[in-house]
């Protein structure tokens, strides 16, 4: 009864970590510098999963961890703005400014997936705690 437990509290802890990222994709949308001050749009990052065989039921069933951040070097979105400062100076693409390439409606689509991971595995909490409340009922 606690492993499955345990496997869901892994769950939460890696869609909560998902949701971080997510967030910071959609806070950074318009982002077109790094930190060190250098114009280069943001690079949108995603979280990877992976099973964690620590986290362990019986009966096969096992948790999950994050694997990483990683992100995808992309082609920016260019948009025409000669007075940004982060415009480009010269060349080709002068006065044009490169944006992070995030589609804001994956992102959103993303984190109502991963909310709704999250409320499953509250559930699942849930239930597991009121099947041990019951079990007690029964042996006392």
């Amino acid at each position: 009864m606690f492993s499955a437990l345990d496997i869901s509290t892994s769950a939460l802890v890696a869609q909560r970590v998902r949701l971080n990222t997510i967030a910071s994709n959609l806070a950074n949308m318009t982002t077109t510098h790094n930190e060190a001050g250098e114009a280069a749009p943001f690079q949108p990052r995603f979280t990877v999963f992976q099973t964690d065989e620590a986290v362990s039921a019986g009966n096969g069933a096992s948790g999950v961890k994050v694997a990483g951040i990683e992100y995808v070097e992309q082609e920016p979105r260019w948009k025409y703005q000669p007075g940004h400062p982060d415009a480009v100076a010269e060349g080709p693409r002068a006065g044009w400014v490169a944006y992070p390439d995030i589609n804001l409606v994956e992102q959103s689509v993303d984190a109502l997936e991963a909310t709704r991971a999250y409320e499953a595995n509250v559930g699942v909490i849930e239930m597991t705690k009121s099947l041990s409340q019951m079990t007690l009922k029964i042996l006392a």
